[in-house]
């Protein structure tokens, strides 16, 4: 792609949404800001301009809704002006978030992979497996967390392991789902092709179905990846854990600092980025090895 198409293709009309946003975002802070300003101001006899006013509601020290240059500045300050294993950095928390969301990433990529090999080659698991595993799927994650926690607390499973659980439970699905559609894709008359060669079942999985599921594989990982993350937030928040991402959204909630909530969500958001776009890159980079075009 070319420089002058990538601007028009992709920059434009991402920096276009991403204008729209930010005018959408101040008007809600004004808006949501405005009543609480007026109150004050009213209780300490204090009289504004209508720019004065518009500029106090965005510099409010516990906003209702932070304006977006209050949760830029202290972006800036949690992560560039402090040491990255200082407690108080983001980069810090999102480490220790990142830990969780890749080991549960991994472990249920393996699991949704074998999974998806089980079901395609055993009929049984087609009909009995598949159904509950969709089924899992439909209970809210905020009501299985704290189970899981609580079960592995009582034997003594605390740290790590039960938040990455929490991530393998969101993202096995989507990858055991992605594969079967993937394992199950090569078309008929190769299949046909490679059972008069006499292959075998483990041939055909390794030669034929696993190389035609790679592109379903990857794009089923760029969903298990976010919601791994998700995940991992969602497991900090009943144990009232002291760092991570989600330690930021319950200390920020606790003592009503929106700006650090919105920070801590911006920074996710910034996780998930990064994470999705490493795994399309990968992605990209193993089509091609295979010889498959690239759009």
């Amino acid at each position: 792609m070319s420089e002058r198409g990538f601007i028009q293709d992709r920059l434009v009309p991402v920096g276009s949404i991403l204008m729209v946003i930010l005018v959408i975002w101040y008007i809600a802070a004004y808006a949501m800001n405005a009543p609480f300003q007026r109150d004050f101001d009213r209780r300490t006899d204090v009289t504004r301009t209508g720019t004065e006013f518009l500029l106090a509601t965005m510099s409010q020290p516990k906003p209702t809704m932070p304006a977006p240059h209050q949760v830029a500045e202290n972006l800036w300050k949690n992560t560039l002006t402090v040491k990255p294993w200082s407690k108080r950095s983001l980069v810090y928390h999102s480490w220790i978030t990142l830990s969780a969301t890749l080991l549960g990433f991994a472990m249920g990529t393996a699991l949704g992979v074998a999974i998806a090999i089980g079901i395609v080659h055993i009929p049984a698991l087609d009909r009995s497996l598949l159904p509950w595993i969709i089924t899992s799927q439909t209970i809210p994650i905020l009501a299985v967390a704290p189970m899981i926690i609580v079960l592995l607390s009582a034997i003594g499973v605390t740290g790590l392991l039960p938040k990455a659980l929490i991530s393998t439970y969101l993202s096995f699905f989507p990858v055991a789902v992605g594969m079967v559609k993937g394992l199950r894709s090569p078309d008929i008359l190769h299949l046909d092709l490679m059972r008069t060669y006499s292959a075998t079942k483990l041939q055909l999985l390794w030669k034929l179905r696993i190389p035609a599921s790679v592109p379903f594989f990857f794009t089923s990982m760029k969903v298990a990846i976010a919601a791994s993350l998700i995940g991992a937030i969602v497991g900090e928040l009943p144990t009232g854990a002291v760092a991570g991402i989600g330690s930021k959204l319950l200390a920020g909630s606790y003592y009503s600092q929106t700006i650090d909530i919105f920070a801590a969500l911006i920074a996710g958001s910034i996780v998930a980025i990064m994470l999705v776009s490493f795994v399309d890159i990968l992605g990209r980079f193993v089509n091609a090895r295979m010889g498959a075009k690239q759009s």
